[in-house]
């Protein structure tokens, strides 16, 4: 299935949502993503319909405001894009320049598709004031008008009408998820971000996330994470805590860009983790192998 993905975002989970598909529940009333980003998981959950009703929550408003225009006026954002696309031909590096300025004096969604669209390796940037700052690749134009289009209609067609939005913080939005829900969380990780990373708005402070997951788990709520992982031998950040009773395994990212780039072939595996009201669930419909504490894999196979 050709999923439409109109955000090109760096850290996206698009190659892995298939995979991470497999460990959804049978029945889902609402998928929450309180850190969206390009909201990889929601676009393949709609496709393949395996939720009901999404929400869509970053606390990076300019994103979420973009995700709302693509869900609801996919037509008018495709002929802004397309409108930007064409007036950059003549000096794009200096167009560029002129859009970032516009976007952060007005956070216009179709300001940010361009900038997502043109700017290096797709990544996002912020200075210490929180503006975009993130440097054109000059090598290509990004998306043409038409690819954009039929992407951005792709997935207003998936989203349209059974998706909110919101820009809260992560524990105000998981506060109001239900039993029949299912909140899949991929927030930016320890093992890039520390304190601060220009990648993201806002760092999560690993005592408190292990603290809202505790209180999912007492509250029987049924989620999903992405945090950190290893490149071949060297780990990023910290495990979840054991006390957590989360079920472990590592999903193959593929081979690590900056290994690539070193002459080396290190794998990147990234840590996935599901809640113990989600793995009881599984359990009833799959053969599920626990691992003892230290080693690391922990293997989901479809009951034949």
């Amino acid at each position: 299935m050709n999923i439409p993905h109109p955000i090109p975002y760096q850290g996206s989970k698009r190659s892995l949502a298939d995979t991470i598909l497999r460990y959804f529940p049978d029945k889902v009333e609402t998928l929450l993503e309180p850190f969206a980003g390009s909201a990889a998981i929601s676009l393949s959950a709609a496709a393949h319909q395996r939720a009901k009703r999404f929400h869509i929550n970053d606390l990076n408003k300019p994103l979420v405001d973009l995700w709302r225009a693509i869900v609801n006026t996919p037509d008018k954002l495709a002929e802004e894009y397309e409108g930007l696309w064409h007036e950059q031909l003549g000096d794009p590096k200096i167009f560029y320049r002129k859009i970032r300025d516009e976007f952060n004096l007005t956070g216009r969604p179709d300001c940010f598709l361009y900038l997502l669209a043109r700017c290096v390796k797709a990544s996002v940037r912020y200075n210490a004031n929180g503006e975009f700052n993130q440097s054109p690749d000059n090598r290509r134009r990004g998306a043409a008008p038409a690819t954009m289009r039929s992407q951005l209609l792709g997935a207003s067609c998936l989203l349209k009408g059974k998706t909110s939005f919101s820009s809260k913080n992560y524990r105000d939005v998981v506060s109001h998820a239900a039993k029949a829900d299912l909140v899949y969380m991929d927030p930016p990780y320890q093992g890039v971000c520390g304190d601060r990373d220009s990648r993201y708005l806002a760092s999560v402070q690993f005592c408190e996330f292990v603290e809202v997951l505790e209180q999912l788990n007492e509250r029987h709520i049924r989620y999903i994470v992405s945090y950190d992982g290893r490149t071949g031998r060297k780990i990023h950040g910290v495990r979840l805590p054991d006390h957590l009773n989360l079920i472990h395994m590592e999903l193959n990212a593929g081979r690590s860009t900056q290994a690539t780039l070193l002459g080396r072939k290190d794998a990147t595996f990234e840590a996935l983790y599901l809640s113990p009201a989600l793995a009881d669930e599984l359990g009833e419909m799959k053969t599920i192998r626990r691992f003892t504490r230290g080693e690391q894999m922990c293997l989901l196979e479809t009951r034949a």
